[in-house]
């Protein structure tokens, strides 16, 4: 038999040989191919011999049975010893290592993903980390050009409002970007300087970013000095420096852009704007402290009025047991009057101290402090209005207040808020309003009150001003 290298033949069909891969068997198979051996002319019947007890089956005597067995043993030990030194081994081994290989093999990629995805995550962070730097290099070039025209990010008033920094930011962007391109300034571009166009552009380069830098630099302390009250001074300055700069390049047209000088303004507005409610802020919080030390002054007024109308009553009902006792009824008659008197001022009192809306209402005036056609008009819950009306003409005013109207309501808040509705165009100061002074003549707030249906008992339309007519009005 000659059996060509890689084809072996099968266990169960000695005729079919079958392709061993070097790791599995594999489906191709084929016939198995006899050697032809030549033979003498006597034996051509017998030209064709299978291979000298290849698959001859031995005949085994009956008492040959051991030592046939031990030769089969032997032949099988060799035939192993063929297999391993060709490679050809178990098939179970052949699977193991298969499945080792495999195991191996997918451990090694595993490996291999891990550090590619490290690899990649590596290199994604590096090109992250260079587009930052490249940003923050583009942002850096970007501020030095605005640095040289004037532009910094100085402390805006209105960076700390949360409803007007959004806005600043926006105009802050625009006129920076309106500066970066080159269109915050412009000029002439057909200037010459000593007959060359070169050194032309040149000097009206250089004389754009000068008058540039000139002008942010005043837009930057307009911004740092402007006040609640001062803003069209501000405006006015930066409009100034505006003109200064168009006045002075003449020779090249210089002149601000416009829509970068209104970016400007509006960034001062804002301050402005900022400043103001702040203001407005602190007012109100120091009128609400100033109601809050009235309303206090209030309720020690009327636990103070409690406890001496308790007292007298006690007084008044100890006197008026005695009288009983001694048999004197007119007397007695005259304090149980006192005592009725007694128990309708503490009614009061403790009507007052649980309806904080009722109080007086107060229309005064100070010609010789204020002039004449302007009024204050109040309200205090005092038990004694005139302690408050007191109260305010003290050392804070030349003169005294003189009163022109002071009536009680059991709503005078209502009363005071609509008298203040009604004159709110002539309000004095319109920032903190509970400086409740008004441009308007006490017969005005008196046609107001008529036209509610205010109840008022006495209303004097002329203050006397005793004390400013006698310092200041020479006896006729």
């Amino acid at each position: 038999m000659n059996t060509p290298a890689g084809w072996y033949p099968e266990n169960e069909n000695s005729s079919v040989v079958r392709w061993w891969d070097g790791i599995q068997w594999t489906e191709h198979t084929q016939p198995r191919q006899q050697q032809q051996v030549q033979q003498p002319a006597i034996n051509q019947q017998h030209a064709v011999q299978p291979a000298s007890g290849a698959f001859s089956k031995p005949k085994i005597g009956l008492f040959g049975g051991k030592k046939a067995a031990e030769s089969a043993l032997a032949e099988i030990d060799r035939l192993n010893v063929i297999l391993r030194e060709r490679g050809l081994l178990e098939f179970s081994e052949l699977e193991a290592q298969r499945a080792a290989l495999r195991e191996s093999v997918a451990q090694e990629r595993a490996e291999w993903e891990l550090e590619r995805t490290q690899v990649t995550g590596q290199l994604e962070a590096a090109r992250r980390e260079l587009a930052e730097a490249g940003a923050a290099l583009i942002t850096a070039r970007q501020g030095a050009v605005l640095q040289d025209l004037g532009v910094y990010d100085f402390e805006h008033p209105a960076e700390s409002s949360a409803d007007l920094a959004d806005k600043l930011e926006r105009v802050r962007a625009e006129y920076k970007d309106t500066a970066r391109n080159k269109q915050a300034i412009h000029a002439t571009t057909n200037f010459t300087f000593n007959n060359s166009a070169t050194k032309g552009k040149q000097f009206v380069n250089q004389m754009s970013a000068i008058m540039l830098r000139a002008y942010n630099a005043e837009a930057e302390n307009c911004v740092k000095s402007v006040k609640a009250g001062n803003l069209d001074t501000a405006i006015a300055r930066l409009e100034k420096a505006r003109d200064q700069i168009v006045r002075q390049g003449t020779m090249i047209d210089l002149a601000v852009d416009t829509t970068y000088h209104r970016l400007r303004v509006e960034e001062l507005r804002l301050a402005a704007r900022h400043l103001k409610r702040l203001q407005e802020e602190k007012e109100v919080e120091r009128a609400r402290r100033e109601e809050l030390r009235e309303q206090k002054k209030v309720e020690a007024e009327l636990a103070r009025a409690t406890e001496k109308l308790t007292r007298e009553r006690a007084m008044h009902q100890a006197t008026l047991d005695a009288l009983v006792a001694n048999g004197d009824e007119e007397g007695a008659a005259r304090m149980r009057e006192k005592l009725a008197e007694d128990d309708e001022n503490l009614a009061d009192v403790e009507r007052r101290a649980a309806n904080m809306r009722a109080g007086h209402v107060y229309v005064i005036s100070n010609i010789g402090a204020f002039g004449e056609n302007m009024v204050k008009i109040g309200m205090t819950r005092r038990l004694d209005p005139m302690d408050r009306v007191n109260e305010l003409g003290d050392a804070s005013v030349p003169f005294r207040f003189d009163v022109h109207a002071l009536f009680y309501s059991d709503d005078a808040v209502s009363t005071e808020a609509m008298l203040h509705r009604e004159f709110a165009a002539q309000r004095v100061n319109r920032v903190n309003l509970r400086r409740e002074f008004f441009r308007v003549t006490p017969h005005q707030v008196l046609e107001v009150l008529r036209e509610h249906r205010v109840e008022i008992v006495e209303f004097t339309e002329k203050p006397a001003a005793d004390e400013f007519r006698m310092s200041y009005i020479e006896p006729q």
